[in-house]
């Protein structure tokens, strides 16, 4: 994620069109401006949230707007797993890595095994954790469903428990969305997974006044209140991620802007970055998102932006 701004706005002021991974960016301001470069270009821009072809997302999505679960009280989303932690003492970067290139505009951090190549996602500097790098699908397919574009405020606890010395992001967290519609809870322990009933350990509840709906992957299901209600198990399936992609290709020839367009990639960016934001100054963060400020919180405010190392520049600056 610290690579995609610059070279996401350097494609699109070259008239090229771009599906680009979540998360959109590193931080708040890279996704403004990369906002803005498509916006001045033109451009299809397809961002990574695969879940929102998902015909299981897509029903619950439906059914919930329905009024069929009734009044909506909270939501719930997690994603629990045991996390592969490799060596993570300092090492000489492979002779085939330019390493200094490789953390960009990102701080130098030393080279190891543990945030090397495919192993970055719980390291601060480039991942940012587990909610940013994977339970951002859910918090993207929470706001699918709920109609809803941005928290109102968001808060965040946990810490760095079983994994302590080995990643810098947190085992454990919990982040509450406030968002008009419902709350919305995340919560993950990246450790003693097996713990988890493995039927419900990734996914979204929905808990309404009369209903409560489960939803993962390529399954949903209704759970009536009562003690007798029976449960309405559906099974779906779907290549979420070859429709995500046709969708996209698509776009590309018919020049019609995609699901998840670069403001969706951008709205669910910035909820997760902001849940990391209130975890690591230990405060909730309120979020004025016509503004795009967090109000008088200069804490939260410094880490709305990352300054680049040198010799790049942050494009929110220029």
């Amino acid at each position: 994620p610290q690579w995609h701004a610059l070279p996401f706005i350097a494609a699109v002021k070259r008239n090229l069109d771009v599906y680009c991974e979540k998360p959109l960016a590193y931080d708040v301001r890279e996704c403004r401006a990369m906002q803005n470069a498509a916006r001045a270009s033109g451009r299809i821009v397809q961002v990574g949230f695969q879940r929102r072809q998902s015909p299981a997302f897509q029903a619950v999505r439906d059914y919930l707007s329905e009024g069929k679960a009734g009044r909506l009280i909270c939501a719930e989303a997690a994603i629990h797993y045991t996390a592969g932690v490799k060596d993570p003492s300092p090492q000489t970067p492979p002779a085939s890595l330019d390493w200094d290139l490789w953390c960009g505009p990102a701080p130098l951090i030393p080279y190891s095994q543990q945030v090397g190549h495919k192993n970055w996602r719980l390291e601060q500097t480039t991942g940012h954790g587990h909610l940013v790098d994977w339970g951002i699908h859910l918090i993207d397919a929470a706001r699918m469903i709920l109609g809803e574009a941005a928290p109102r405020s968001v808060s965040a606890a946990g810490g760095l428990y079983a994994l302590k010395g080995k990643i810098t992001t947190p085992d454990v967290l919990t982040a509450h969305f406030d968002f008009a519609a419902c709350p919305l809870t995340w919560r993950h322990r990246i450790w003693g997974a097996a713990e988890h009933a493995p039927e419900v350990a990734n996914g979204l509840f929905f808990y309404g006044d009369q209903q409560t709906v489960f939803v993962t992957d390529n399954r949903w299901v209704v759970i009536p209140k009562g003690k007798n209600a029976e449960r309405q198990e559906h099974t779906v399936k779907a290549d979420t991620g070859v429709l995500h992609m046709a969708e996209f290709l698509n776009a590309v020839r018919t020049r019609q802007a995609p699901g998840c367009s670069i403001e969706e990639g951008a709205n669910s960016t910035v909820a997760v970055k902001l849940a990391m934001i209130a975890y690591e100054t230990g405060r909730r963060v309120d979020w004025d998102a016509a503004a795009e400020s967090v109000g008088a919180n200069p804490e939260a405010a410094a880490r709305l932006l990352r300054v680049y190392r040198t010799p790049w520049k942050h494009p929110f600056m220029i």
